[in-house]
């Protein structure tokens, strides 16, 4: 028998050659998927590290001061007298307030 010649018998005839390994879809979305997560993951690091967070300003303490006095704010106290004032027994309410009255041109 020839070397270079073989004979093909049985199930071998009927089948396709094989593929190169990077003709496979299915294998691409396998890699694929690590590889993204690796690649975002690479991202949400970089993007960390390059850009802290300033957690505790410098001068912390003039900004809650600030903060206390916008809370402290007189337009803010009808939402306060009103939440206070749901729990609060009717014996206890202030008098209402007198409406002002604005003259209009």
């Amino acid at each position: 028998m020839n070397a270079t010649t073989s004979t093909v018998t049985g199930s071998d005839a009927n089948e396709p050659p094989a593929l190169a390994w990077w003709r496979y879809p299915l294998l691409w979305m396998v890699i694929g998927g690590p590889t993204v997560v690796v690649v975002a993951s690479v991202v949400t690091f970089w993007l960390a590290w390059s850009r802290p967070d300033a957690l505790v300003s410098q001068d912390y303490y003039r900004e809650g001061l600030e903060i206390n006095k916008t809370l402290g704010d007189k337009r803010f106290m009808p939402a306060l007298t009103g939440r206070n004032h749901s729990t609060t027994p009717v014996d206890d309410l202030p008098a209402p307030a007198m409406p002002v009255r604005r003259n209009l041109p």
